[in-house]
């Protein structure tokens, strides 16, 4: 069975060296929806509570909302990180409250304290959705990730391996040592 639920994220991009409408800086409203599949934990009759799909997958996604996102080699970046240097913005302000946890991989890096993520290819909805799945099928059983922006659509469905051991109070996976991180609970 499969516990959903769907992210609003606000962005802009282009796509270099694209000929066409989307080779100019856009912005988007995005709609990404996550699937993880798991058995039902008994103690609370549910997959994984959706709530917590949203608190696990938001900390890497909020990089992604209200932010620039830019592929490496885009002559823009440059521009944009002297400009953001010359407001005295590039390395964070106190208004940016919404940073998420920086990352780097192979697909991308965030750089949360001037909201901005720099992809290695052109931020396609199907480039959205190999790089969530890159950052977060080590935390959730992702079985199908979806992404919407515009009139572009993408799905990719993935291969689920085992079970994540979860709390039966709660629903939420264990950590390493048998201990639910929100309510305590310990596996005997």
């Amino acid at each position: 069975m499969r516990s959903i639920t769907t992210f609003d994220l606000q962005y802009a991009h282009r796509f270099y060296g694209f000929q066409g409408e989307a080779q100019y800086l856009h912005g988007h409203t995005g709609v990404l929806t996550i699937e993880v599949e798991d058995t039902i934990e008994k103690g609370v009759n549910m997959v994984f509570p959706c709530n917590e799909i949203q608190k696990t997958a938001w900390d890497v996604l909020k990089n992604f909302d209200h932010a620039l996102i830019l592929r490496a080699d885009d002559p823009l970046l440059p521009a944009v990180l002297d400009v953001y240097e010359k407001q005295g913005i590039k390395n964070g302000h106190k208004q940016n409250t919404m940073k998420g946890e920086a990352f780097q991989t192979e697909l991308a890096t965030a750089y949360p304290n001037c909201r901005l993520v720099v992809t290695k290819e052109t931020m396609t909805v199907e480039g959205m959705i190999k790089i969530v799945y890159d950052l977060l099928k080590d935390k959730l059983n992702i079985a199908k990730i979806t992404f919407t922006s515009g009139v572009n659509a993408a799905s990719a469905e993935f291969p689920v391996n085992g079970t994540i051991d979860r709390c039966p109070l709660c629903g939420i996976a264990l950590d390493k040592d048998g201990v639910c991180p929100k309510c305590g609970y310990k596996k005997h």
